[in-house]
């Protein structure tokens, strides 16, 4: 598939993996401010920003397998990571398979919640509606975000919410750190504490004041705490 990125500044690798339906742009100031010392390589994934669409409903397994081919066409090996919300999905993937050599992840998605009584009575009144009337279904349904989406991207979010990851990250033996802002309504901090409770040496940093979007919300705090974990060369650190 065509490659939609960015490649800035030389030195030691770092990818930029973005979050659903964003894209590659999302991460423009720390694109400017990390090419100083790495060379940076920000994707966008397919089906979003200005890649070609999905040829299929994918899971998160096809976008990391999507990713580590990316990687190898582009010659690079074993890069550091920084990884929003639904990239940190993909990022985890790829950490379990010591892809990444270390990881910032922000937002970072995954962890399924215990689904009530109330959820599955929505997911039972959703499936009714749609074998009478499949668009009235489609029209009220889901979120604002789903609702948006082609039939294949639905399926393919279908796919990717409903995977949880806490086992996947429990095989992750690089340094992580999970920068987090403090207002994230997308994803809690009890899912983030479970991660930490999985990654053996990952780490915490609240970043206050900020929401789903820390990195947007507050960049020089975001960049300044993703730089000192990105250039320790170390993981004595932890």
């Amino acid at each position: 598939m065509k490659l939609s990125l960015l490649q800035r500044g030389e030195g030691e690798e770092l990818l930029f993996l973005h979050g659903y339906l964003a894209s590659k742009e999302c991460f423009y100031r720390q694109i400017s401010y990390f090419s100083k010392f790495f060379r940076v390589t920000a994707l966008d994934f397919p089906g979003m920003g200005q890649a070609g669409p999905l040829p299929a409903p994918w899971s998160v397994g096809d976008y990391a397998e999507w990713t580590r081919e990316a990687l190898c066409t582009l010659g690079i090996s074993r890069p550091s990571v920084v990884a929003h919300s639904f990239g940190g999905r993909v990022a985890v993937k790829l950490l379990s398979e010591d892809l990444f050599s270390r990881a910032v992840l922000t937002g970072c998605a995954g962890i399924v919640k215990k689904r009530g009584i109330s959820y599955r009575f929505r997911v039972g009144s959703y499936r009714f509606c749609k074998r009478l009337a499949p668009k009235f279904a489609e029209k009220h349904f889901g979120s604002a975000e789903f609702r948006t989406l082609s039939p294949v991207m639905r399926e393919s979010y279908k796919k990717i919410v409903n995977e949880d990851l806490r086992e996947t990250a429990a095989h992750i033996s690089a340094p992580v750190l999970f920068l987090h802002g403090e207002r994230d309504r997308e994803v809690p901090l009890s899912s983030i504490r479970i991660y930490l409770e999985k990654i053996k040496g990952s780490r915490l940093t609240v970043l206050k004041g900020c929401g789903h979007f820390p990195f947007l919300d507050d960049p020089l705090a975001f960049n300044m705490a993703a730089e000192e974990f990105l250039r320790c060369r170390t993981q004595c650190s932890f």
